[in-house]
């Protein structure tokens, strides 16, 4: 049967698939339009099958939320490219609403769209329609009875979240610039874990141990690099981002409020990467592989 180029107008606009496959998909359902879709849909599943076990370590971190209540995912894709693409974009954002609502990634998985799909369903939709593994990686929940919760997206690639004491929302927000400029490992010395600081302190007897200073130099000498290295990886040692004459302790000291809780997202984090040809990659990426 002959197939008309509105027919192909409307499974492109439902589907998001290219014209050519959706021409391929009619002729193949003799033109029944729901039967094209699910033909495309699992045309979609075995790519995104395909592609699954390629690395994913581009993407974004995405916020959604309020000053009670605000969630953080990281949404992975293979190229930066990809990670600007509109249609990614907009996957994300509907995606990070929706994960207010869940607890973890196989409840979010489950979660319906506007469209009607399941966040999976349409992660797998996407993968056909870029060329690309998408994944949605992880997600980090802050919520507050009392305080506020802020939040601070760096270039769509680190995203943290610091809830505080009190109803400083600027404050609180400087900090959550600090954490995604610094990086710390934890909030203060008391969350450090004891084995941790019983690992980095036989490091520094055993570096110090060389140095042939008496046992009560050495002790001092490792109490004090110890507090320093402590200082290093805590919110409240570290200087503050914004005035370096100052710890963010002092700070929010002065302030009258204590910091309860941080986290901090980074695209690809613990993703082992790649090391692959670029110009082979543009090639593959033009082939629709």
């Amino acid at each position: 049967m002959s197939i008309t180029a509105a027919q192909v107008k409307e499974l492109r606009e439902r589907t998001g698939a290219g014209m050519m496959e959706c021409k391929k998909a009619l002729v193949e359902t003799a033109g029944d339009m729901e039967a094209a879709i699910e033909h495309l849909r699992k045309a979609g599943l075995a790519k995104a099958d395909k592609k699954s076990g390629r690395v994913a370590a581009e993407g974004a971190v995405i916020q959604a939320g309020d000053h009670r209540h605000s969630v953080l995912v990281e949404i992975n894709c293979e190229t930066d490219f990809v990670a600007k693409d509109e249609n990614f974009r907009g996957f994300a954002e509907e995606v990070a609403t929706l994960a207010l609502g869940t607890e973890d990634i196989e409840a979010l998985g489950a979660a319906a769209m506007s469209s009607g799909h399941s966040v999976e369903d349409a992660r797998q939709q996407l993968v056909a329609k870029l060329g690309e593994n998408i994944q949605v990686r992880r997600l980090a929940h802050l919520k507050v009875d009392a305080g506020v919760v802020a939040s601070y997206i760096h270039g769509g690639r680190i995203g943290v979240l610091v809830a505080i004491s009190g109803n400083d929302e600027e404050l609180a927000r400087d900090i959550a610039m600090h954490v995604a400029a610094l990086n710390p490992a934890y909030r203060d010395v008391a969350d450090v874990p004891p084995e941790a600081v019983a690992k980095e302190k036989d490091i520094l007897v055993a570096q110090a141990a060389d140095s042939g200073k008496p046992p009560e130099i050495i002790e001092k000498m490792v109490t004090g690099r110890l507090k320093k290295h402590l200082a290093e990886i805590t919110l409240t040692g570290q200087p503050f981002v914004k005035d370096g004459d100052i710890t963010v302790g002092k700070l929010v000291q002065d302030k009258g409020i204590e910091i309860l809780e941080f986290v901090r997202l980074e695209v690809g984090e613990g993703i082992e990467k790649e090391e692959g040809d670029f110009a082979a990659e543009v090639m593959q990426q033009a082939r629709g592989a």
